[in-house]
């Protein structure tokens, strides 16, 4: 899809439009072309995804609507539980958006919010998703709002699209968390899916370690989170905030102050992306004034910078 113009393709930065995140369409990743061997014919490779096919991959519970046929008859005698047979190669993957609604996401110092950003980077995530052929769902922390579920093709993008703009519209009026919507995340999701988290970083700090742990376990996951120039290059000069309702002057001329906010905000973002790193996340810093592709390969970019 051809982005029209570049008011489209940006909005105005304080909430993120259906039309801003439908033109980001021309931004997604393309599957990379078929592997072909050795004397050149294009054929079928072994895929990582864990599905329906030929190749034995793991085994799992088993849940109402597997086939029957696979039912893994040793390993459910050792367990004393039913459980399944997954393979390779299955014919469609899920990409699940998760979601992180926090209010601190809703501010931003320049080009656009954090929401917006996120709704974007979730859009670019979408598209690329429909491209490679997924299904794609959505979902946020809320006690009260079902999933998006998984659907293929424009229709199953234009409905995360849609939820993704009226999350991060404003802050919802009720908002379990991340540590929430992850747990969501792990009940709804089966073996070799992939999963995208938009997270405010101190938010995403703040779920324990082994919840990242176990869904990197049977899944492909990759953590956005979403931050502010500001809060990472901080002017050397003193800055006036509104916080519940009164000012506040952070004067960050002073060496110890300038510390202190690099304490905040820097070091506990690089000690979250080591953390993760180690549980095979893959971890992407986005700031409001980033290509809202640039998360996913050096060679993806906005078709307006």
């Amino acid at each position: 899809m051809a982005v029209d113009s570049p008011d489209l393709l940006h909005g105005d930065g304080l909430v993120p439009t259906l039309a801003e995140l439908v033109a980001l369409r021309g931004t997604a990743i393309r599957p990379p072309a078929p592997k072909r061997g050795r004397i050149g014919q294009a054929g079928q490779a072994p895929s990582p995804l864990r599905g329906r096919g030929m190749e034995y991959a793991e085994s799992r519970e088993y849940v109402a609507g597997d086939d029957a046929r696979h039912i893994d008859w040793r390993v459910t005698a050792r367990s004393g539980r039913t459980h399944t047979k997954l393979f390779q190669a299955e014919r469609e993957r899920v990409t699940l958006i998760v979601a992180d609604t926090d209010p601190a996401l809703y501010f931003g110092t320049r080009t656009r919010f954090k929401s917006v950003q996120a709704a974007r980077v979730g859009a670019v995530a979408a598209w690329s998703a429909q491209r490679r052929g997924d299904r794609i769902a959505a979902l946020r922390g809320s006690l009260h709002e079902a999933p998006i579920p998984p659907a293929g093709g424009t229709r199953g993008v234009l409905r995360v699209l849609d939820a993704l703009g009226r999350w991060y519209a404003a802050p919802p009026a009720e908002d379990a968390g991340l540590e929430h919507a992850l747990q969501q995340a792990t009940r709804v999701l089966r073996p070799g899916a992939r999963l995208l988290v938009l997270a405010d970083p101190l938010r995403a700090a703040a779920v324990p370690l082994a919840r990242w742990s176990g869904l990197a376990l049977h899944h492909q996951v990759d953590v956005v989170l979403l931050v502010d120039p500001l809060e990472m290059q901080p002017p050397t000069e003193a800055l006036d905030f509104l916080a519940e309702q009164r000012r506040v002057r952070v004067d960050l001329r002073s060496p110890q102050v300038r510390a202190h906010w690099q304490d905040h905000f820097a070091t506990p973002l690089q000690q979250l992306q080591d953390s993760l790193a180690t549980r095979r996340v893959t971890a992407h810093v986005m700031s409001t004034d980033a290509p809202s592709a640039g998360w996913l390969a050096p060679a993806v970019r906005e078709v307006v910078a």
